[in-house]
């Protein structure tokens, strides 16, 4: 189970506070970095979901380890109301796991050259599919919106050129040469944004994160929480928001209306404000740089 760091994990485990007998849910099991350290801290369950095969597979020799308190399930964290039953507490980790990322056939990286695939759950449209057929106001939309790219337009009159693309390779050099040598003095590769934007787009992440919270507030169980780590702005806006319209930090529709308007809301906010990494475990794990942890609390009904 090397490989993979879980970014933040001490602060996700003080926030979730295991508990013996409780249940809990790692809703993007990954390398079972957070499900192993909750099932450390207490003499609980915890549910692993995943959409990645490989995932589930390599998480075997973790069920064997804890004889019965982990069960794997294949799945979309989306779901997890439909996988899972009430629980104390739930964690989400967004985003490409390194397992993936530094595996040259899923096609995540161009650090090396493989397949433009980019699915986590190894079915669907691949990233190839995408950026072979899309029209250019297509690419566009998909690299400016979801990569917050400047240069998308010119992006994709570069890939159109170009296809088709088969491979991660090919896909950089077409973007790093379109976005000119300027880009290049840049901190960040000028295909970053790119590659960010197809994968969320092939593995509709945002959609998928939307449709997890809503799911995992309706199973986690009065003092339940739901701590949630993040790694761009278009996944940390999206929790920012759904905690603070469920909870009583939401604005009144009338600064006539009474506080007592918002008192049903179903969630606390237990971070006012995200955590970030300590200097420290960004200098050991320097991918852990941009995450932000939210967490929010269930209030009982």
């Amino acid at each position: 189970m090397s490989g993979h760091l879980p970014v933040m994990l001490s602060e996700v485990i003080a926030a979730l506070a295991p508990r013996d007998g409780a249940s809990y849910i790692d809703g993007t099991f990954g390398g079972g970095g957070y499900a192993k350290a909750i099932l450390e801290a207490a003499d609980c369950r915890v549910l692993g979901i995943d959409r990645d095969p490989h995932a589930i597979a390599r998480g075997q020799a973790l069920v064997e380890k804890f004889n019965g308190r982990l069960t794997l399930v294949e799945g979309e964290f989306s779901r997890m109301d439909a996988l899972a039953g009430p629980s104390d507490g739930i964690v989400l980790d967004l985003g490409v796991s390194s397992f993936q990322f530094d595996t040259p056939s899923r096609g995540f990286s161009f650090r090396e050259s493989g397949p433009l695939d980019m699915r986590m759950s190894l079915s669907g449209e691949s990233a190839a599919d995408f950026v072979n057929s899309a029209s250019h106001s297509e690419l566009a939309s998909v690299i400016a919106r979801l990569g917050e790219e400047k240069n998308a337009r010119r992006i994709a009159s570069a890939i159109i050129a170009a296809r088709p693309v088969t491979t991660t390779a090919e896909l950089a050099s077409i973007v790093s040469e379109a976005q000119g040598p300027a880009a290049l003095r840049h901190a960040i590769h000028p295909a970053t944004r790119t590659f960010q934007a197809l994968r969320i787009h092939v593995n509709d992440e945002l959609g998928e994160l939307e449709r997890g919270l809503d799911a995992a507030l309706s199973l986690l169980k009065p003092m339940g929480r739901l701590a949630v780590v993040s790694f761009h702005s278009l996944e940390d806006r999206i929790v920012k928001q759904f905690f603070s319209s469920h909870s009583n930090a939401a604005p009144r529709a009338s600064r006539h209306a009474p506080e007592t308007a918002r008192a049903t809301a179903p969630l606390r906010l237990i971070t006012s404000r995200p955590q970030t990494p300590s200097s420290a475990e960004i200098a050991e794990n320097p991918r852990s740089r941009s995450a932000k942890l939210r967490v929010a609390e269930r209030l009982a009904a």
